[in-house]
């Protein structure tokens, strides 16, 4: 009796609770939980063989009389059907638990008594599926429920999905609910929750209704017409674009089309077509200079593929084509055509100087695409007669669009001899750039050159220690040195 005595002081006098935690576990699984192991726990304390010791509830009554019965029956009843009325009530997926007469007495969880066999024990009822089945979506967050239980303003709506809430736009279902949405979304500034409101309306109202709607709201319209543009909504883009009467715009859209045609035929024919659309003057031309050129590609496809294989054109032989010249843009096949058929007559559709003419390429840009493909191939006269000029009286004269100092790095680059490129370093007009490039390219006559027209004696003894000792440039500078005819500044 003491020791069940002590048991009980120690039972009060602890606490199975812990803490305020942020963990969510105040929720009612864990408060079932909870009671669960209580129960278990008085079960341990009291022994079944205190038969002869009287228990008394709290109003006095003696434990296990036909009134304390009766009471005990009525309120375990009633608290089995509130909370089948409360889960029923939160969703209609949950499980109910079972709806039955309670047998349960005090007395019968302290001594397992007065329980019939057919009725699940408390234990018994955390193993049943119908718990299982909603026990993890008690879990929940109960701050999730608000977007599907509460009817949202579109104030409201648009603030919690500018927070990155869940929001339903479903119960948006009239015309007027959804221009306020949309203009509420527009007034936060948020392109994401714009876009998302359009999307909305893009599925759930006719075409003509949303067109006439977005044509006041200039906003949303920039913001959908992106969005086709992204997604490649080609058609409804045509559609709106119509509707709006922005000729320009449908034109362009139907133009871009051409980058997911693959066969160069079908492309060939698709951009013959565009040609005829309503494009401003300056769209018009480029339109027609991508028709010619495409066109132009074709031919000179054909035919080369033609001399690659028949093996007929040394060029072909010693430098194998390593791509296709389809679809390349401009710059691209005027390199080629410098590069394979720079020898052929203006009239060829190949020949450089007719691609020149035809989509009217500027010498500066020409210049430095032929330079570039005949250095490459180390064909320095052909580089020689790209820079020579011819006045009208019949002199020759070195002349260079792009600048000779651009000439010695492209000349550089492809590893062109001493002796060209000092012919070239010679015609910078910058003293001090022609300098630095003959010293960083060793071009010792041009330094040499350059100091004794410029009569620095100091910085020729200088560059004497550079070169080479016995070399030519050494016996130059030394009989420059000793001219007395030359007057020197320093």
């Amino acid at each position: 009796m003491s020791r069940a005595r002590a048991d009980e002081e120690e039972y009060w006098h602890s606490s199975k609770f812990r803490a305020f935690t942020f963990d969510d576990e105040d929720d009612e699984l864990s408060q079932l939980k909870e009671s669960k192991r209580a129960v278990n726990s008085l079960r341990d304390i009291v022994d079944d063989d205190d038969d002869d010791l009287e228990k008394v509830s709290w109003s006095g009554e003696p434990v296990g009389s036909i009134s304390w019965s009766i009471k005990e029956t009525a309120s375990s009843s009633s608290s089995l059907e509130g909370r089948d009325t409360g889960l029923q009530k939160g969703s209609s997926s949950y499980a109910a638990l079972p709806k039955q007469v309670s047998s349960y007495s005090l007395s019968s969880l302290f001594k397992g008594r007065n329980r019939l066999p057919s009725l699940p024990s408390l234990s018994d009822a955390f193993a049943d599926t119908g718990v299982k089945n909603y026990a993890p979506e008690l879990r929940r967050p109960k701050a999730e429920y608000k977007d599907y239980s509460n009817d949202w303003s579109p104030r409201d709506t648009v603030r919690r999905m500018q927070r990155g809430k869940v929001c339903s736009l479903e119960r948006f279902r009239s015309l007027q609910d959804k221009l306020v949405l949309l203009d509420e979304a527009v007034a936060g500034h948020d392109g994401n929750v714009i876009t998302a409101v359009l999307i909305f309306l893009k599925r759930t109202l006719r075409r003509e209704v949303l067109f006439r709607e977005l044509e006041v709201r200039q906003v949303a319209l920039c913001h959908l017409i992106h969005f086709l543009k992204e997604t490649g909504e080609q058609k409804l883009l045509l559609d709106l674009l119509r509707f709006l009467d922005r000729t320009e715009e449908v034109a362009l859209s139907q133009y871009r089309e051409h980058l997911n045609i693959q066969d160069v035929e079908k492309k060939r024919e698709f951009l013959k077509g565009c040609v005829g659309l309503p494009f401003s003057a300056e769209d018009i031309s480029h339109i027609q200079d991508h028709y010619t050129l495409l066109e132009r590609q074709i031919i000179i496809e054909a035919n080369d593929q033609h001399l690659a294989m028949a093996g007929q054109s040394e060029i072909f032989r010693k430098y194998p084509r390593k791509a296709s010249i389809l679809n390349m843009p401009l710059v691209t096949t005027l390199f080629y055509s410098c590069f394979y058929h720079y020898t052929e007559a203006e009239g060829t559709f190949s020949s450089p100087s007719n691609l020149k003419k035809t989509f009217k390429i500027p010498d500066k840009q020409y210049v430095l695409t032929a330079l570039a493909a005949r250095a490459k191939l180390r064909a320095w006269e052909d580089v020689d007669a790209l820079l020579t000029t011819k006045n009208w009286l019949g002199y020759t004269k070195k002349k260079a669009p792009i600048g000779f100092h651009r000439v010695v790095e492209i000349l550089q680059r492809n590893n062109a001899p001493v002796q060209v490129l000092q012919e070239y370093v010679r015609l910078v007009e910058d003293v001090e750039t022609r300098l630095n490039l003959a010293t960083k390219y060793k071009c010792h006559d041009v330094v040499i050159d350059t100091y004794r027209d410029l009569k620095d004696r100091i910085q020729l003894m200088a560059y004497k220690c550079k070169v080479e000792r016995g070399s030519a440039e050494e016996e130059k500078i030394n009989s420059l040195l000793s001219n007395m005819q030359i007057r020197w500044k320093n």
